[in-house]
């Protein structure tokens, strides 16, 4: 297993992935902002597990086959582009999404929720790709079995996450409270919640393959 310095440059290295904004960071503000605070942590556990998945695939060697078998990546970002626009067209012809406090949640089951947000990070090729680029350079092979490696450092990516999208998930509950008075938009949080679908299929169908 690594030194205790190596798991906290991984820590550090994991702050300054986390902190940037990207597709995680989106999905997981526009949730808290349309559906409150429950759906952005449900959200985020979603796609911890998912985070856990990648790396799993990344210690068993399955990740690689994304290298080796061109067809297989392009197989699944197609799969997470069309499962994207599904969820964009089933958050607009939902019914009822107002803000107010509990109608989104009621409407969504918690299952559903934590099931969409990991869906949505295990059909992202490029996150198991970037898992299997990053997390190598932090294994020691002289330090046991790889598989548990991987999984102890997505815990610690997944736990430095946990800080980072809790703190996002707070801010757009706090926004979605100061948007509460907008009566006259009721389907305001549907048709935010979908541009965000939309556009990340949008990235990944426009992604070229690393």
């Amino acid at each position: 297993m690594p030194d205790f310095s190596t798991f906290m440059l991984f820590a550090a290295a994991s702050l300054v992935l986390t902190a940037t904004p990207g597709p995680d960071m989106l999905l997981i503000a526009s949730r808290s902002v349309s559906q409150g605070r429950s759906a952005g942590f449900l959200t985020y556990a979603g796609i911890a597990a998912g985070t856990y998945c990648h790396a799993i695939a990344a210690g068993l060697g399955l990740s690689q086959l994304f290298l080796a078998v061109p067809i297989a990546y392009e197989i699944i970002r197609w799969a997470g582009c069309i499962y994207l626009i599904y969820l964009a067209y089933k958050t607009v012809r939902s019914e009822g999404a107002a803000f107010a406090p509990s109608s989104g949640l009621k409407r969504l089951s918690n299952r559903r929720i934590f099931a969409e947000g990991f869906a949505t990070n295990i059909l992202n090729p490029k996150m198991a790709l970037f898992v299997l680029a990053l997390f190598p350079q932090f294994v020691d092979p002289s330090g046991g079995a790889m598989f548990a490696q991987m999984v102890v450092l997505a815990t610690i990516l997944n736990g430095v996450g946990f800080l980072v999208n809790g703190a996002v998930i707070l801010l757009g509950g706090h926004i979605r409270n100061r948007l509460s008075a907008l009566r006259r938009f009721p389907k305001l949080p549907q048709y935010l919640l979908a541009t965000v679908f939309a556009g990340l299929a949008c990235r990944l169908a426009l992604s070229t393959r690393p």
